[in-house]
């Protein structure tokens, strides 16, 4: 029997994203004498994602959150971890922020919230009411770390997070599963509709109102009539409550035979080496996993400067950063790799050797773990439960 201390993972929804699909590989490759996990989903999760977990001592719980103040699931939270007793319990993002108080009267000896973006109608993190809640719950969790730069110095300057309970914790990726194409690539992905002829613009992720795929459709619009020569194909990959409306909108621009939009796909690593060129829309970003995902697979990455972004794309070495909302600065910046191959391969190469060098997944899962270990070490050391979370 495995004793080892145990984390909770508290998020909003288990599904297809890059926030979750991050979490599911810390999982899956800490070490399992080190913690044990469970993941407690607000609302409920997806099956078909969950089976990403290849640790069979996984539980996960589904507390079924209405929209709108739901003060029961403070309640229900409350009951489940006293019944796990868990050491750690790691909340995501504003939507979990507001669970610290029920760990605490849970008796969880340590609290974690972390910043993995911001939503789509407060994408700059300027909401007074937002970020007064947020502030209300930093002396409730002992750590608040961000996954980039920019959103820790936000927590420091905005939430006002003391430097003790700062830090930043960078996404890692796995570059072995995440390669450029080979010369003896496999098959097509099943139902891509393109030929090799094509020149194929992509971007992964959840289609939501803060990645503005719009300004996406409308820049490839714009690229199609600036250079009809090119034969332009465009992929959307994900899953999400927008699907259905960007759909419509691709129909009305007349792009329904140049746009491939099938929904949450469980083989984006042999989607990326189809791609030519790769794309983020983004209002708002952390650490973009589907940008470094893109990267390790040799692809030069045009993306908005936003949030995140910049840290990882180096513009005019590993991509291109544009304006948000700006169709005809991201048509532009996707022009320059659709006509010039040449400049996408030194780019994408280039992108490559970046995550070699920074975003390792090995790093990734080796930083979280020596958070968990510090902080159960400074926490419940000194209340004698254990002598360290490690163990």
């Amino acid at each position: 029997m495995n004793d080892a201390p145990l984390i909770v993972h508290l998020i909003y929804r288990l599904d297809f994203g890059g926030l979750e699909t991050l979490l599911v590989e810390r999982i899956n490759r800490m070490p399992a004498n080190a913690y044990r996990h469970a993941i407690v989903c607000l609302t409920d999760y997806n099956p078909a994602f969950a089976r990403k977990i290849t640790r069979a001592d996984v539980t996960i719980h589904a507390l079924h959150k209405q929209p709108g103040q739901s003060p029961g699931t403070h309640v229900a939270l409350w009951r489940l971890l006293r019944e796990l007793r868990p050491a750690v319990l790691h909340s995501y993002n504003l939507s979990a922020v507001e669970y610290g108080p029920a760990a605490l009267l849970a008796n969880v000896p340590v609290r974690i919230n972390g910043a993995h973006g911001r939503d789509h109608d407060d994408p700059h993190g300027t909401n007074r009411k937002r970020n007064a809640l947020r502030r209300l719950m930093v002396p409730f969790y002992d750590c608040c770390y961000a996954n980039s730069a920019a959103m820790e110095n936000w927590n420091r300057d905005v939430i006002r997070v003391p430097p003790h309970k700062s830090r930043m914790l960078a996404n890692g990726i796995d570059a072995e599963r995440f390669h450029p194409r080979t010369l003896d690539q496999p098959v097509r992905p099943q139902g891509w509709p393109f030929e090799p002829k094509h020149v194929v613009i992509g971007t992964v992720g959840r289609v939501q109102a803060v990645k503005d795929h719009a300004t996406l459709l409308h820049a490839f619009a714009l690229l199609r009539e600036q250079r009809p020569e090119l034969p332009l194909r465009l992929a959307i990959v994900g899953d999400g409550p927008l699907l259905d409306s960007i759909r419509a909108k691709a129909a009305a621009l007349g792009l329904q035979d140049a746009v491939w939009l099938p929904g949450a796909r469980t083989d984006v690593a042999q989607i990326l080496r189809c791609l030519n060129v790769f794309v983020m829309s983004s209002i708002a970003e952390g650490t973009p996993g589907s940008a470094l995902e893109a990267m390790a697979s040799g692809l030069p990455v045009v993306g908005t400067r936003v949030g995140g972004i910049p840290e990882v794309v180096d513009d005019g070495v590993t991509g291109s950063l544009v304006p948000p909302a700006d169709p005809g600065a991201m048509a532009a910046a996707l022009e320059q790799y659709t006509a010039l191959p040449e400049v996408a391969a030194r780019h994408g190469s280039a992108g490559r050797e970046r995550v070699l060098r920074k975003y390792s997944m090995t790093a990734m899962v080796a930083a979280y773990q020596g958070m968990y270990d510090s902080l159960c070490e400074r926490k419940i050391k000194t209340r004698g439960a254990v002598t360290s979370c490690a163990e």
